[in-house]
């Protein structure tokens, strides 16, 4: 059964991210690592296992204080806070708190350190990258859109648009194309040619003024990842309202949970006049 044409409203109102200094300055943090003694372990081993384990616990941990402190109060944040899904953390010094054998169990050794850990984010050019265009810079209200995008490696894109409600839609993927694998290199068009599909600038309904800077989100990850509950729904792209901030949140956490170099993101900007 063909789709319905559908109509997607991309409207982007100026909104001034949130952000939160915090999110990107040093914090300390506590954390106990664990190590068992096996048969042929040495005392050093299972000491130095410890505290490998308690490091790699504060950098963990610190990682969640970077991303929390980045406030994400709302969806029309995905612009600009998926950067902080690519946060690592690195230790830049530490202390040791205690260190000692179980008094139980005699074969396991805890180390709990107060570590100082920085944030670090992957340099450009790393890895997956992924280039965004829209067909024009400035439009007039009615006026179509298209997307072109590429990406460096075979990949698995999400498109994302954002109104200025704080309302996300998922363009892709969607009813009719829920594959959205990409290969290397390739030239790809949003909607493509002979779709069913199509999108139109337009101001949401009751917008005050006759400009605003609309902008469309690209997420792509070199394997194929659940990212988020789709269910699509035929006729339909996936829409998340202001109040959906879980979406958003969780997203950050899957990406999080990816290596820096296995995903990107692109953002294009145009402006609507009337």
């Amino acid at each position: 059964m063909m789709m319905k044409k559908a109509i997607v409203l991309l409207v982007w109102m100026l909104i001034t991210p949130l952000v939160c200094p915090a999110a990107d300055v040093p914090v300390w943090v506590e954390a106990t690592g664990e190590a068992w003694l096996g048969d042929f372990d040495t005392a050093r081993e299972v000491r130095d296992r410890s505290r490998r384990d308690a490091e790699s616990r504060a950098i963990e941990k610190a990682v969640g204080v970077f991303i929390r402190s980045h406030t994400l109060v709302s969806n029309s944040q995905v612009a600009d806070d998926l950067i902080y899904a690519a946060v690592r953390g690195k230790i830049v010094e530490e202390k040791v708190v205690s260190a000692d054998w179980d008094p139980e169990e005699r074969s396991l050794y805890r180390t709990t350190i107060s570590a100082r850990v920085e944030p670090v984010y992957p340099e450009k050019g790393e890895g997956l990258s992924a280039d965004l265009f829209l067909s024009q810079t400035e439009l007039k209200e009615g006026d179509p859109v298209q997307l072109f995008y590429q990406v460096s490696r075979d990949a698995y894109v999400y498109i994302f648009s954002i109104a200025a409600d704080g309302s996300v839609t998922l363009l892709l993927p969607n009813a009719a194309m829920p594959d959205n694998f990409t290969p290397a290199g390739k030239a790809c068009r949003f909607p493509p040619e002979d779709s069913a599909i199509a999108l139109t600038a337009m101001f949401l309904p009751g917008h005050k003024g006759d400009t605003a800077e609309e902008k469309i989100k690209l997420v792509a990850t070199r394997g194929k990842e659940d990212l988020l509950s789709l269910g699509f729904k035929e006729g339909a792209f996936q829409a998340y309202d202001q109040n959906s901030t879980g979406m958003i949140s969780d997203l950050v956490r899957r990406l999080n949970r990816l290596e820096p170099v296995d995903w990107t993101e692109a953002s294009a900007v145009y402006r609507l006049k009337r």
